[in-house]
């Protein structure tokens, strides 16, 4: 295992981190979650993801259960083998209204500190290794938002922060606020990044190269895209399948973003090259996301404990230079909004 470090942090990680952004839904309910994450653990996953919004459709009843399935979990590990990161909301200025404290969410001193407060008691735990900020917060200035946090890492209850969703500007103007003010710096930005959305590879990936703040992918299958699914006859069962017909018009539109013709012609190239080198598209997908200096750990999810094989299968997996050169080509060749 080659583990990494967060930033300039003390924080080392494993190269793939358990995401549970859907555990307390259906699939997975708590039985199956504490398998994935019992299988990851098994593994030499040490690098666990959640969030207060959890899970994932957000919604007002439900959301906070997946920090109490963690919470329950984390009780049958030894505390400090476990780098754990959890989120607090953004704001209801952001990309959608969040169905938590009626909606009113803020990256501001009072939020935070209710925020954490509840994380803390649904994780059964005293401290968080890496607290993020969801996305944004576009009306509170962020030298409020790292005055607050810098508190809670002077508290104890936060070791580290980071931001997510986050773009070179807002990261780059915090990490200038943060040395000119001497508050806790974000060491970690947590964005989509996969072979079908590359928009990271811009000026934020010099940014996070030369001022040492460390990415998270997310989704390295584009919401399950890259494995194939939806390349199959028939209407595969997943996320986007759901979400194509939603009434809800964010869902719709999120589901054509990452759905589309482009992007399922790209998928079945990569899908041609993964069978070409004997890997499986998941594992190629997955250790592509991670391929990357600037990289500290990608982040998977699950939703039963099988599918980890796959997924765990890119922990120490190096593609080579001509699997490389060969998903640059299809990403050169079939151009779309997300590239």
């Amino acid at each position: 295992m080659k583990y990494r470090y967060i930033g300039k942090t003390g924080l080392r990680v494993s190269p793939i981190c358990m995401g549970t952004m859907t555990f307390g839904t259906q699939t997975p309910d708590e039985k199956e979650a504490f398998r994935i994450m019992d299988k990851a653990y098994e593994r030499g996953v040490n690098f666990y993801d959640t969030a207060e919004l959890y899970p994932v459709p957000p919604s007002g009843e439900l959301a906070g259960l997946t920090e109490e399935i963690v919470g329950r979990w984390l009780k049958s590990k030894p505390r400090e083998s476990i780098i754990l990161a959890s989120k607090i909301a953004g704001a209801a200025n952001g990309w959608f209204v969040p169905p938590i404290r009626h909606g009113m969410t803020a990256i501001d001193s009072f939020h935070i500190e209710r925020a954490i407060e509840g994380t803390l008691k649904r994780l059964n735990t005293d401290y968080i290794d890496l607290y993020q900020m969801h996305w944004p917060d576009t009306v509170v200035p962020i030298e409020e938002s790292l005055k607050a946090f810098d508190r809670l890492v002077k508290s104890g209850k936060v070791r580290y922060i980071g931001t997510s969703n986050d773009t070179a500007y807002g990261t780059g103007k915090a990490l200038m606020t943060s040395m000119f003010k001497g508050y806790a710096r974000f060491e970690s930005i947590q964005n989509n990044f996969s072979l079908l959305n590359r928009r990271f590879l811009d000026e934020l990936a010099v940014l996070a190269e030369k001022e040492q703040v460390s990415l998270l992918p997310y989704s390295p299958l584009a919401g399950g895209v890259l494995s194939g699914k939806y390349n199959q006859a028939g209407l595969a069962q997943g996320r986007f399948s759901e979400y194509i017909n939603s009434s809800n018009k964010r869902q719709r539109v999120m589901a054509q973003r990452f759905m589309n013709d482009k992007t399922l012609a790209s998928t079945q190239k990569y899908l041609k090259i993964a069978k070409e080198h004997n890997i499986h598209p998941v594992t190629m997908a997955t250790a592509w996301s991670k391929q990357f200096s600037f990289v500290a750990s990608t982040i998977i999810g699950a939703t039963n404990a099988e599918q980890l094989d796959a997924t765990l299968a890119a922990m120490d997996l190096e593609l080579s230079d001509e699997v490389l050169k060969a998903c640059d080509a299809v990403h050169n060749e079939i151009l779309y909004p997300m590239g």
